[in-house]
Order: structure tokens, then C-alpha cells, then sequence
């Protein structure tokens, strides 16, 4: 899926115009038409504000990744990580047997 196949997607599951999408991205809706055509490519810096909008990472919006994680899941993902090494050990540690506990019920 192209960029422009992407922001079209995602800008019509959150039912946004294409006018709307600009205004808040801060530019016009024919604008945000030609990036969706693929006929020019937003900078860095417009593509970050419309992946914001579109509440989607900027990687999820180019196609580097297939999966996009939850805001919420990814916010706990970010405390976690700031935790010391022995708090962060014992989490992990028990979001693993979680894990596993969840695959082996979907097995039998």
C-alpha cells in the first residue's frame, strides 16, 4: 500500500474530509488530495502531524510496519522501560508466563 493508499485509509475510517484533515494538519484539503493521488510526498515534519492526527505511528503510516500498537499498550511499554532493571525483570517475567498461559489455552 502506497503512502497516499494509507492516508486515505485511515483518514476515512476516522471520517475526516479531506479539507479537514488538512486544517488540522495546517494546510488545504487539495493538498492532502495530492498526497493521497501520490502525486507529492508531505515532509518529514507534515507526515509526523498527520500520523498524530490519524493517531497511527509515523511508521505504521509509511508502511515500515504492518501492526500497529495501541496507544495505551505502548504508553505501558514506556513506564516499563523507565523502571529500574530488577522491577523491569520481575514484569517481564510475569507478562511471559501470561503469554504463555493464554498460547497454551489456545492450543487445546
Amino acid at each position: 500500500m502506497t503512502l497516499g493508499q494509507q492516508i486515505t485509509k485511515l483518514r476515512k475510517q476516522k471520517k475526516l474530509s479531506q479539507n479537514e484533515l488538512g486544517k488540522k494538519v495546517g494546510t488545504s484539503g487539495d493538498i492532502i488530495g495530492r498526497y493521497e493521488r501520490d502525486e507529492v510526498k508531505p515532509s518529514i515534519e507534515v507526515a509526523a502531524k498527520i500520523a498524530d492526527i490519524l493517531e497511527v505511528s509515523l511508521d505504521f503510516l509509511i508502511g515500515k510496519v504492518t501492526v500497529e500498537v495501541d496507544n495505551q499498550l505502548l504508553k505501558r511499554v514506556i513506564e516499563v522501560q523507565q523502571m529500574n532493571d530488577n522491577d523491569k525483570e520481575h514484569i517481564l517475567y510475569t507478562l511471559d508466563a501470561l503469554i504463555k498461559n493464554v498460547k497454551l489455552k489456545s492450543i487445546t
